[in-house]
């Protein structure tokens, strides 16, 4: 794509003068109507070092209502980054709806200079590039627009302004080693580059190769390029709310393999376990699981544990007993609730990113993103492209947590409709349950069937090898609780055993 470049292309002074001030007004022009149409915006700068970002970023804001966009400067990752998933810190950028994010770089780094310096092998790299693809194309699926720009300059060019920026002690700073080492190995970086942007030049987001040579065709192309882009998205948005809407019946997985998985109507829940039994196991579970969170956290290996099931599943008490077995130092208990204004204005799955834990620590969610195929579902929160679209989403999400190395265990608690009315019976009339009772609670049982389809689906499509699902029986407690903790310290036993087999 480099090659076909225009690196010669020039304008006149007068020319640029002419052009770039009916630009800056249309420019400045876009902060209401996006606003309005809450169109979440995010601009990426990549390219050669010296080609000129940061003065068509600075240029660029200008045109811009400060209130509503952000300036994100992505440095290699430190330390503590690296210890969560690969693309967890662009997602706690992501801009709300209405706002834009002006990246100088982004998660191109370990797909482009990072590459070659990192030493990353041609197999890690593809996997790194799928996860772009897969994440630039979830959140446009979800209402973003992203606009990439490549900065591209020749090796002569480059060379003459490291030596001018280097020469001057109020600008020598900018200058790094690695500026030079790229320069002498341009044709290397030069492929590295060449192969990231045929392969992540999507439909969805496409890259824009600009001449970085010349100051003001640099500076004209991408003020043309964002008001463009962002009136054809502002446009496409209105024609949607106005045309008439074909709905697709068709739910997208992904490509991956699924494990078979019993319809809840087959679940066998007469399964129990008598009290004197229940306090033996229970103690030995959770005394062993004491011991594997000491050796994971050594390990620095991540768990990740969701919890879902039905309104008086026995949601809570399951934790607690997990819970009392874990250092309250390394874990957390993330409670989900319904999103909150802030959540809503971004990408569903952004508060979730925001709550992984580090590796080596356990993270266990009491309800979690799989509202969105079930609750969601349900009540009509999501259109049925959403929640169809969103299984593989989510996929393609536990997919990058268990490629960071997460072990992922994923609950169903399942009782009876008999059984739950006896539940709801029971947190009704003693007071000191009432509390755990509520009319959502009622108006739910009433769609139990609806909800019954939704979990079917998700359990037939979202039960993979690297995150398979597993149904708890949970009409008696005690038998659920010590099943739940047998199956996470089997999960952790083995992902420690791969480790020491990988280790050797």
């Amino acid at each position: 794509m480099l090659e076909k470049s225009d690196l010669k292309k020039t304008v006149s002074k007068e020319e640029y003068k002419a052009q770039v001030k009916p630009l800056q007004e249309a420019l400045a022009a876009l902060d209401a109507p996006m606003k309005t149409a809450g169109l979440p915006v995010i601009i990426l700068f990549e390219g050669w070092g010296g080609a000129g970002k940061g003065r068509v970023i600075s240029r660029l804001i200008l045109n811009f209502d400060p209130r509503w966009f952000t300036v994100v400067n992505i440095q290699p990752p430190t330390e503590l980054e690296r210890r969560e998933p690969a693309m967890w810190r662009y997602w706690c950028t992501l801009p709300q709806a209405g706002q834009m994010s002006i990246m100088d770089r982004s998660w191109y780094q370990e797909v482009g200079v990072l590459r070659l310096e990192d030493e990353i092998d041609d197999l890690t790299n593809l996997r790194h590039m799928n996860e772009i693809n897969s994440f630039e194309r979830g959140l446009t699926d979800n209402g973003y627009l992203i606009i990439k720009f490549f900065l591209h300059i020749t090796q002569k060019e480059q060379k003459a302004r490291l030596e001018k920026l280097d020469s001057d002690k109020d600008t020598e700073w900018r200058v790094t080693p690695n500026d030079w080492r790229r320069c002498r190995q341009y044709d290397k970086y030069c492929d590295v580059f060449d192969q990231m942007l045929e392969y992540t030049n999507t439909p969805y987001a496409p890259w824009h190769i600009i001449s970085g040579m010349n100051d003001e065709v640099r500076t004209l192309e991408v003020f043309r390029t964002v008001k463009e882009s962002v009136e054809t998205a502002l446009k496409l948005r209105q024609e949607q709310k106005t045309l008439p809407h074909h709905i697709s019946n068709v739910i997208q997985p992904g490509q991956y393999h699924f494990l078979s998985m019993p319809k809840l109507a087959d679940v066998d829940l007469d399964k129990t376990l008598d009290k004197e039994h229940y306090k033996k196991q229970l103690k030995k579970e959770q005394e062993h699981l004491s011991e594997l969170h000491n050796k994971i956290y050594r390990q620095k290996i991540p768990v990740i544990i969701a919890y879902e099931g039905w309104d008086a599943a026995g949601k809570g008490g399951n934790i607690k007993r997990v819970s009392e077995a874990l250092d309250p130092r390394g874990y957390e208990v993330v409670p989900i609730a319904a999103p909150t204004k802030e959540e809503r204005e971004r990408h569903y799955l952004w508060r979730f990113w925001n709550r992984l834990p580090k590796d080596g620590h356990i993270a266990i969610f009491d309800r979690t993103w799989y509202g969105r195929v079930m609750v969601e579902r349900i009540e009509g929160f999501c259109t049925p492209e959403d929640w169809q679209r969103a299984y593989r989403e989510i996929n393609e999400f536990e997919r990058q947590l268990y490629d960071w190395g997460a072990v992922i265990l994923k609950f169903w608690i399942h009782i009876s409709p008999e059984e739950q009315l006896k539940r709801f019976k029971d947190r009704q009339e003693t007071p000191s349950k009432q509390w755990k009772i509520t009319d959502e609670d009622w108006r739910n049982r009433k769609k139990w069937p609806q909800y019954e389809t939704a979990v079917n689906d998700m359990l037939q499509y979202t039960s993979t090898s690297f995150a398979p699902w597993n149904i708890i029986e949970g009409n008696d407690k005690k038998f659920a609780r010590v099943k739940t903790l047998k199956l996470i310290n089997a999960a952790i036993e083995k992902r420690l055993a791969e480790e020491k087999k990988h280790q050797r």
